[in-house]
């Protein structure tokens, strides 16, 4: 069975890609597990295509969710097309989304060859960018993208043109040996760039 939605906390959460250009320390995919403790299995056999997709978020009662999240084992961006094309079809055929949020490592416009912000204006709510760190060297020895230091400037500048068109940004770190310090430095930076800083507990295996 492909868990293309799952719920968790009220919300429901939307996995299409498996896909990702980062191996952060923490991440679960790097330790062995299938899941988390969102939903039991998030590899997927396939990527699902938008029709697939589509007729699995019918399938739910929108009402009931706090939050349509899309997030899985994957960097969610890589298919951004198909997400604004699930997110403009479902409000074409009448269904009331909650809330959009999406989580995302900030580099959708080097992974997409374009700047995609705009895009998110009007279908996009909320936008999670993971911080981890609060300069380039911490940043790139815990998220570990595949372009190097290129990935901290592109995260930066994609949270800064992103604060332009979405409601609400927010830029989280995982409070894993973090001095009060550290945090500060996070939000003042978040602030900066038009974000507010979220301190993640880190959830040991």
């Amino acid at each position: 069975m492909m868990t293309i939605s799952y719920e968790y906390e009220g919300s429901l959460y939307v996995n299409l890609t498996n896909k990702c250009d980062c191996a952060c320390v923490f991440c679960l995919r790097h330790n062995g597990h299938n899941g988390s403790i969102y939903a039991d299995d998030l590899w997927l056999e396939h990527e699902p295509t938008r029709q697939e997709a589509l007729e699995d978020l019918l399938s739910r009662d929108m009402s009931q969710y706090r939050e349509l999240v899309f997030c899985g084992f994957g960097e969610p961006m890589f298919r951004w097309d198909d997400d604004a094309w699930l997110i403009d079809e479902l409000k074409a055929r009448g269904v009331k989304l909650p809330p959009v949020r999406i989580n995302t490592n900030g580099h959708a416009n080097r992974i997409l060859g374009r700047d995609v912000t705009p895009e998110l204006k009007g279908r996009v709510d909320v936008i999670s960018v993971s911080l981890n760190g609060a300069d380039e060297a911490e940043y790139t020895a815990v998220t570990q993208p595949s372009t190097g230091a290129q990935g901290w400037t592109d995260m930066l500048e994609f949270t800064r043109l992103a604060s332009q068109y979405v409601p609400t940004v927010m830029m989280t770190i995982v409070n894993k040996d973090k001095t009060p310090e550290d945090i500060e430095a996070c939000r003042a930076l978040a602030e900066g760039l038009g974000a507010k800083l979220r301190v993640r507990e880190y959830i040991p295996d």
